[in-house]
């Protein structure tokens, strides 16, 4: 194969397959505001920049986002002094409520896509301050390549390879790219510090979380195939959230309790 054919191969058409939504025709704000406020933290929301049209969607803060910003609140033991990977940030809303509450590392990526890794650059810039900016890092990848040069990057902030928490927020509907996020988990994932250490509350092991919405209920069982995969793959899939949101887009068909849902689940490494 020729390297021009390499590179088709990997255009946006042939790594996303899945139909475009109508595009939005100008940049949007979408702010979360968060619930919790804990004593010393001097932030209270959170103004993501979306772009105003794009192939990958990223001109949605989804609902999946939102309930991940809000789950890391509550969860810090999972990111707070370790290394975080975001896989297919758009906005980069989860990965930077990590960052604003101690995560030792955070690495947002997208498809290497200008427009898309601007606007992360951009909500970074807005949302982060300068002394934590050193912590948070915007860079391109394309799933189930090779993680070698997130490591390179993680080793600015962190002593060895390996990613505490992967975050994955509505990514699950691109059936075509189940393969690769598992593959990219797999590779990326930092392992136990030791045989003998025993996950706790305050320090628990390292895990992907995905977050998502069956945004098209009648492709709900594709959704999920992305989880079957998983545990034939030797993953650990534990289902840790469901939470109602207002639907997101009114209009289209199929059951509104479906399209209004977020599900939250937790893939570990077996012992």
């Amino acid at each position: 194969m020729s390297d021009s054919e390499d590179e088709a191969s990997l255009s946006l058409d042939a790594v996303f397959t899945e139909p475009p939504r109508p595009p939005t025709p100008e940049p949007t704000i979408a702010t979360y505001t968060r619930t919790i406020h804990p004593q010393g933290d001097d932030w209270s929301k959170i103004n993501i920049r979306l772009v105003g049209s794009h192939p990958l969607w990223g001109h949605h803060l989804w609902n999946a986002s939102r309930a991940f910003a809000t789950f890391l609140e509550t969860h810090r033991a999972l990111y707070a002094h370790r290394s975080v990977l975001e896989l297919g940030a758009g906005g980069g809303l989860p990965g930077i409520v990590a960052a604003l509450n101690g995560a030792a590392n955070v690495i947002l990526t997208d498809y290497p896509d200008a427009a898309l890794l601007e606007n992360l650059h951009y909500n970074v810039s807005q949302n982060v301050p300068d002394v934590a900016k050193e912590r948070i890092h915007v860079e391109g990848y394309i799933w189930g390549h090779n993680v070698a040069p997130l490591f390179k990057i993680q080793s600015q902030n962190a002593p060895t390879p390996g990613f505490d928490l992967i975050i994955m927020s509505d990514l699950v509907f691109n059936h075509s790219q189940h393969d690769a996020l598992l593959k990219t988990a797999e590779d990326a994932l930092a392992r136990p510090i030791s045989t003998g250490h025993e996950s706790t509350e305050s320090f628990p092991d390292p895990c992907v979380l995905v977050f998502y919405t069956h945004h098209r209920p009648h492709l709900a069982h594709r959704d999920m195939e992305f989880f079957e995969k998983a545990t034939k793959r030797g993953w650990i899939c534990q289902e840790i959230l469901t939470q109602k949101f207002p639907l997101m887009f009114p209009d289209d068909s199929g059951d509104e309790e479906v399209r209004s849902t977020v599900h939250g689940w937790k893939l570990m490494r077996p012992v």
